[in-house]
C-alpha cells in the first residue's frame, strides 16, 4: 500500500498541550474507524507550526477525505517513493 506524508500547517502545534493533541488524535481515530483498514495512521512529528503525519493509504484522495471529516489541514501531500537510511551507503555494489 502506498505510504503519504502529510503537511499540516498548525500555528504553535509545538505549543499544543498533551490534552490538546490527545484531543487531535483521538479525532483522527475516530475518523480513521469511520473510513474503514484501507487507512492507516502510523506517527506524526510535531514541529514549531506544522504537523508532519505518515499514512498508508490507497491515494491522496483518502487523505483528503480523512482531513476534510477531521477538519485538520492537509497543506501538502506527498506520496513517498524510497526509502533511505545510513545502512544504505553500505550496500555493496555488485560488479558491471
Amino acid at each position: 500500500m502506498p505510504k503519504f506524508i502529510i503537511e499540516r500547517e498548525i500555528p504553535n502545534a509545538g505549543a499544543l498541550s498533551a490534552d490538546e493533541l490527545q484531543a487531535i488524535s483521538a479525532k483522527s481515530c475516530s475518523v480513521l474507524r469511520e473510513m474503514g483498514p484501507a487507512i492507516q495512521w502510523v506517527e506524526s512529528y510535531v514541529t514549531d507550526n506544522k504537523i508532519y503525519c505518515i499514512y498508508n493509504a490507497p491515494s491522496a484522495q483518502e487523505i483528503r477525505e480523512h482531513a476534510q471529516r477531521g477538519g485538520f489541514p492537509a497543506n501538502a501531500i506527498s506520496e513517498v517513493r524510497n526509502r533511505i537510511d545510513p545502512t544504505t551507503s553500505e550496500r555493496s555494489k555488485t560488479p558491471a
